[in-house]
């Protein structure tokens, strides 16, 4: 059996020994243009030529969460695509979303302010209930997020595609629930996939729908948000700020108005971190399963995107 590895801007040298580690059976080599076909590949940001030099695999497994990216690219019909379903990102998410609604809550960005300008301030304690947090996507990450929200005894909402039950969690599902859905929430979270139908979904209408003061926390992807119409419900204080980690453009561009925004607080892409060597040890099973036939947790649907 050999597995290629191709991984843009990743240091290959320790997955490879790795996954020798864990695979010793299979032959585990660094893909280069020309190399021989392989059964299985492990991929982040692989360019199109791969896939056109790799015929026959039968299985591509991404180091990461989102196949967004991957799935723009033409690949082979018969290999099944398989995403991370957490590989230690699940809890990193739920501390990030956490302390970003905490922050805000507690007005700690304002107790900052104000301590860097000398000024010992107190202000009135703020009510949880009046501060109802929106889970938007409810797989993996977005299930560990609304629990740990739970925790803090938040009220919580989670909107997903399909009906989901949690404990502590108001459940709403489907396009005929997105309003309502915004409408009760202040806090939204956005943990969708990018697909077709997300992109853009973070826009002046749904945005506008937010409770009065809403604060958005984007930690999907870049392209869900419109960057233009969350400035200007900023700056007609519809929206009393945001928390964002993911950018259309990342690097994010030093001219980009997101910057010196003062009420946007950013982040480089960092709110969950692929952990090596978790991610080795659940690729190496889900290839074991593969291989004998089974049926393996976090294949991708290629129609829906996820």
């Amino acid at each position: 059996m050999k597995i290629s590895f191709c991984c843009t801007g990743t240091e290959p040298t320790p997955w490879l020994a790795g996954l020798r580690a864990a695979l010793p059976q299979a032959q585990v080599e660094l893909w280069q243009p020309g190399a021989a076909p392989a059964d299985y590949a492990v991929v982040w940001a692989p360019p199109q030529q791969f896939f056109d030099q790799q015929p026959l695999l039968k299985g591509v497994f991404a180091i990461g969460a989102g196949v967004d990216a991957l799935l723009r690219l033409r690949l082979p019909p018969q290999a099944t695509v398989v995403r991370l379903d957490d590989a230690g990102m699940a809890v990193q998410m739920a501390e990030y979303v956490c302390h970003a609604v905490i922050r805000h809550f507690r007005e700690l960005d304002v107790y900052a302010a104000d301590i860097s300008h000398g000024q010992w301030t107190f202000h009135k304690p703020r009510h949880r209930a009046d501060f109802p947090v929106g889970v938007m996507g409810l797989g993996v990450l977005g299930q560990r997020v609304a629990q740990a929200l739970t925790q803090f005894e938040f009220p919580v909402n989670g909107w997903s595609r399909s009906p989901k039950v949690m404990p502590g969690v108001r459940g709403f599902n489907g396009r005929a629930q997105l309003d309502a859905f915004l409408a009760s929430s202040r806090i939204l979270v956005n943990l969708l996939p990018l697909t077709f139908d997300t992109q853009g979904i973070l826009n002046r209408d749904t945005l506008s729908r937010l409770q009065p003061s809403g604060y958005v926390i984007n930690v999907a992807r870049g392209a869900h948000l419109v960057d233009d119409d969350l400035l200007a419900l900023l700056d007609s204080g519809h929206l009393a700020g945001a928390t964002l980690d993911v950018f259309r453009t990342e690097p994010l561009p030093l001219k980009h108005p997101f910057w010196q925004h003062p009420k946007i607080t950013i982040t480089p892409h960092t709110s969950a971190r692929t952990l090596r060597e978790t991610s080795i040890a659940q690729i190496a099973g889900k290839l074991e399963a593969l291989e004998r036939g089974e049926t393996v947790v976090g294949r991708v649907d290629l129609e829906r995107g996820y």
